[in-house]
């Protein structure tokens, strides 16, 4: 049969349909038609008159239940988006103008059937592309290397003559802590003496190029524009890099002058929380310190007097060598011994010592600091998830990461709405939700991304973390005594609060 005569034939099925009849099938002078109505639209059997009709209603029922097991709506539009699998499906059913003797379900199954030969062909391809890639890959940085070894030979001075036996030498040299730093006694005096005992001189340099090369030559230390490209590349993959970057001036101030004050007192409490995702905790942890350090060992005779805010849920309790009555009895922090100093630290021991402990735990959810409550609702292909926090009134939350974990992905997720910046760590599948501050102007804000379908436990454990400058106890130090008498020393106190396993699971 011609397409135009099919055409013809089910051009004719609509003028020919009557209202108000019986049967469902009519003949024409050629053709018979059997049909079948669903819904809106009608199944059609064209035969000629000569076939069997209740062979042909037996294909006629066995087609019409063919067609919602592939199509979801039975109406136009959902037709034409299964139109393909209907015409296997109906192949299967009738070959070369007669009906097989089949169920419904094994034409599923044929149509489902996988093919042992498709599955090699793809696996075959998809090693090729692999290899080719891995080829790729490896020219790619024998062509970087080359370029890097003939910039080295082209730059300057006497460096690239000699630059397997200089990296030879680096790597066997042990610089000395105290010396003459560049002096000929020890450091890199002993590198340049051996430098320029090397035989330079059959190659046309001078020895002096050594000490003193041309500007803008020689060995330069920084990274250039390919290896800036590169470290962009592992950033976008989700490669955490830790680069060597120089500290501004005002950074240096900012960090010295936290160190200026001769007695510093550091109060710190680390929170441990578990939420559950419908609602409710399971654990909730606070554990705090203070530590005392002092610069000067003639700042060692005293005393430290603080002030609690008052909760009765905290336990207090003192170091073995602190005075344990006086502080019960006057809140004063001092050595049992006072004829004995407390010891001193350099700058740089952040630690100090460790004067006081205290621990607090709660069963009460209002006493969490951000709670997170985490919709995931798949839709079709798709799966959406809301993601909203709460923050309570107590605190000013800083630096806020909040990390969902997620399916397998190739590329980020869509994101459709948030209240601060994200960022997405391919290479372990992890969002990262980021809002710098959290105040009384946003104690609340939302995220919704979409990914492909998956569970709805892909995306848990949630994990948080955040600072904040004020603490569950409100611990302050009030004075500083001095046991020699005299007016008290100068100090300053830092307060924080921070996470150690915050979780949502």
């Amino acid at each position: 049969m011609t397409r135009i005569r099919i055409e013809g034939l089910l051009a004719a099925f609509p003028k020919l349909l009557g209202t108000g009849k019986q049967h469902t099938y009519f003949e024409t002078e050629n053709v018979r038609y059997v049909y079948q109505p669903i819904e809106a639209l009608y199944l059609v059997l064209v035969t000629n008159k000569q076939s069997n009709i209740l062979e042909d209603l037996e294909t006629l029922r066995l087609l019409s239940k063919l067609v919602p097991e592939y199509s979801v709506s039975l109406d136009e539009e959902g037709i034409g988006k299964t139109a393909f699998e209907l015409i296997f499906a109906f192949d299967e059913v009738i070959c070369l103008g007669h009906k097989e003797n089949v169920t419904v379900a094994q034409v599923k199954q044929y149509c489902e059937m996988e093919s042992h030969e498709e599955k090699l062909h793809k696996l075959v391809l998809q090693s090729k592309i692999n290899e080719t890639k891995d080829v790729m890959k490896r020219k790619a940085s024998e062509i970087e290397k080359s370029k890097i070894d003939k910039n080295r030979g082209d730059k300057g001075g006497f460096m690239s003559m000699g630059s397997g036996r200089i990296e030879t030498s680096l790597s066997e040299i042990s610089i000395p802590s105290s010396g003459s730093g560049f002096g000929s006694g020890s450091g890199f005096g002993g590198l340049i003496n051996e430098v320029d005992s090397f035989p330079t001189k059959s190659k046309g340099r001078q020895p002096s190029s050594a000490t003193a090369p041309p500007k803008g030559s020689g060995m330069q230390l920084g990274k250039s524009q390919k290896t800036n490209q590169f470290l962009e590349s592992l950033k976008a993959e989700g490669e955490l890099i830790v680069e060597d970057a120089k500290p501004k001036a005002g950074q240096a101030k900012a960090a010295t002058a936290l160190l200026t004050d001769p007695i510093t007192l550091t109060a710190e409490e680390k929170l441990n929380v578990t939420l559950k995702r419908d609602g409710g905790m399971s654990n909730f942890d606070v554990q705090g310190t203070l530590s005392l350090q002092i610069l000067n060992q003639e700042d060692g005779l005293i005393q430290v007097q603080i002030e609690t805010g008052g909760n009765p849920g905290i336990l207090f309790k003192t170091h073995p060598n602190m005075n344990k009555e006086l502080f019960s009895n006057e809140n004063i922090l001092g050595l049992k011994d006072p004829n004995r100093p407390f010891p001193t630290g350099p700058a740089g021991d952040a630690a100090g010592v460790g004067l006081l402990k205290w621990r607090m735990q709660s069963a009460d959810e209002s006493m969490v600091p951000l709670s997170i409550n985490c919709w995931p609702s798949v839709s079709g292909n798709e799966t959406y998830v809301s993601i909203e926090y709460e923050a309570s009134a107590m605190f000013d939350l800083q630096n806020v990461v909040i990390s969902i974990p997620l399916p397998a992905l190739r590329e980020a997720p869509s994101i459709r709405q948030i209240d601060g910046e994200w960022r997405f760590d391919s290479r372990n599948s992890i969002l990262e939700w980021s809002i710098v501050l959290i105040d009384n102007s946003n104690r609340s804000g939302s995220m919704e991304f979409v990914v492909p379908p998956a569970d709805s436990s892909v995306f848990f454990p949630i994990s948080v973390r955040f600072t904040a400058t004020s603490t569950y106890s409100d611990l302050k130090v009030v004075n500083i005594i001095p046991l020699r008498g005299g007016a008290p020393p100068k100090f300053s106190q830092r307060t924080n609060l921070v996470t150690e396993n915050y979780q949502v699971m």
